[in-house]
């Protein structure tokens, strides 16, 4: 990504847009083809900002004078395929050769202080659309297919100087999409931008207003935002204007609680610098950003603030924030609609982070790896990630020495693994074969042997399948 230039002239602005339409000659056919019809039609947002930032422009979102069925005749017979994205709101979406578009009616749009959903108003001028837009860098627009450069609210300086700052006043545009509030930090932490202060003080003085967006378009923010290029900033403005007391107040809550070993920093600094650490080795990772790693980094205390006792000779301790935490996990991302999935996978995490430092200097049993790769299963190397991650001590020594011993562990797991196939355990016998040698049908006794054989399995490695009967008929003479 480039950094934001220190300004930029006209030949900057043409060679941007210049770059745009050779990357995407579609656009100045469509821009033709509206002119044609007597509509106008711009690109605008996040692909001009980009393209000025010298980033690579894929997402291709258009606007225009024309309604959504007047688009919808315009573009049949041209586009490739043609799907609506949100007719009430003035957008459907196109197809042509390698090229998405989206395509939307001007609008103005404003929520009800009652209601979750936006009211739409279709509008009639490109600089009427601009007026609404969030901020003055996404207010940029290039008109098609003139590729005239569009400016009316001073974005290109504000792109410059890496400021965030609305068209009209951030109270006047925070009240029409509370959202907005959200996208700031979100923009601080993918762009690395700094928001202004009028910016800033609305955000705090209209932090409430969120809690009307829905919450699936929180999430989605949230997700965005701990994806980007510098999440800390972007979490750090969330706490700092109190959004996150909305959002996700189990974040802010960190910063009334000290950690166990009576370091400079609390828990809410600890745990940006593990997520930090956990941005650094995402490159252990095949796709990233990672927002399931990150995450559970972020929020793998959250439960210290319920578990914190103050013990008789001053230390603090938190035992089973990770139990404790790993729910509110749960809790939390449910209530943002996040799928099953995710919910599972970083709650595990979060259950999981503290399992390591039972290794102490390596002498967990062959058994105890295997229950270890058991129990975090796919989310592994994510749980690798992590607890390196969570080493935030300045003593050098000691961080060398953790490094050293989760060193040895991986090395372990590897070796295992090679001579085990250790990430499908499974036992020597299946249920067929469990069935038959004891003379049961399918019930519960069929699962009582199988994780009989299975910690068997865990315990004492591969044993074959003679041994593993003569193992169960003797687990099963006993029982009965």
């Amino acid at each position: 990504m480039s950094a934001p230039s220190s300004s930029y002239d006209a030949s900057a602005v043409r060679a941007a847009a210049d770059a745009v339409l050779r990357d995407h000659p579609v656009l100045a056919e469509l821009g033709g083809l509206f002119a044609a019809a007597g509509h106008e039609l711009a690109l605008v947002g996040g692909p001009v900002r980009d393209a000025l930032l010298g980033r690579r422009v894929s997402d291709l979102d258009l606007t225009t004078s024309a309604r959504p069925d007047d688009v919808e005749r315009l573009v049949a017979g041209w586009a490739d395929a043609v799907w609506d994205v949100g007719r009430e709101f003035g957008t459907l979406g196109l197809r042509k050769g390698d090229d998405q578009i989206e395509i939307t009616t001007y609008r103005t749009d404003a929520y009800d202080p009652t209601s979750r959903k936006p009211q739409v108003a279709f509008g009639d001028t490109l600089e009427g659309d601009l007026s609404r837009r969030d901020f003055t860098v996404n207010a940029l627009a290039l008109r098609l297919p003139s590729a005239e450069f569009v400016d009316e609210f001073g974005g290109l300086g504000d792109l410059a100087a890496g400021v965030l700052r609305t068209p009209v006043t951030p109270e006047q545009s925070f009240s029409d999409d509370p959202l907005r509030m959200m996208r700031a930090a979100r923009f601080v932490a993918q762009l690395g931008f700094e928001a202004d202060e009028a910016t800033t003080a609305a955000m705090t003085a209209m932090a409430d207003r969120i809690e009307i967006v829905s919450a699936e378009r929180v999430r989605d923010e949230l997700v965005k935002l701990v994806c980007g290029r510098e999440p800390v900033a972007g979490l750090r403005l969330l706490v700092d204007t109190g959004l996150a007391d909305h959002v996700l107040p189990e974040l802010p809550a960190l910063r009334l609680t000290a950690d166990e070993h009576h370091r400079h920093k609390d828990v809410y600094e600890h745990s940006l610098t593990v997520l930090e650490q956990a941005v650094e080795l995402e490159h252990r990772l095949e796709q990233r950003p990672d927002f399931v790693v990150r995450f559970a980094a972020l929020v793998h205390d959250i439960g210290k603030p319920r578990t914190r006792r103050f013990l008789d000779d001053g230390t603090v301790t938190f035992h089973h924030h990770d139990v404790v935490g790993a729910k509110m996990t749960r809790k939390r991302m449910k209530a943002l609609r996040f799928s099953n999935e995710q919910i599972a996978q970083v709650s595990l995490l979060v259950e999981l982070h503290l399992r390591f430092h039972g290794y102490g200097s390596g002498e967990w049993t062959d058994a105890a790896v295997r229950r270890y790769v058991r129990d975090a299963g796919d989310q592994l190397e994510r749980l690798h990630i992590l607890t390196r991650a969570d080493c935030t001590t300045r003593n050098r020594r000691k961080a060398q020495r953790l490094q050293r011993t989760y060193d040895d562990l991986e090395r372990r797991i590897e070796q295992l693994a090679a001579q085990e196939e250790l990430d499908a355990i499974r036992p020597d016998l299946d249920g067929n074969q469990i069935q038959q040698l004891l003379g049961i049908g399918p019930g519960r006794e069929v699962g009582e042997a199988y994780r009989f054989l299975l910690d068997l399995r865990l315990d004492r490695g591969p044993l074959g399948e003679d041994l593993a009967a003569e193992a169960l008929r003797a687990w099963w003479s006993a029982r009965s």
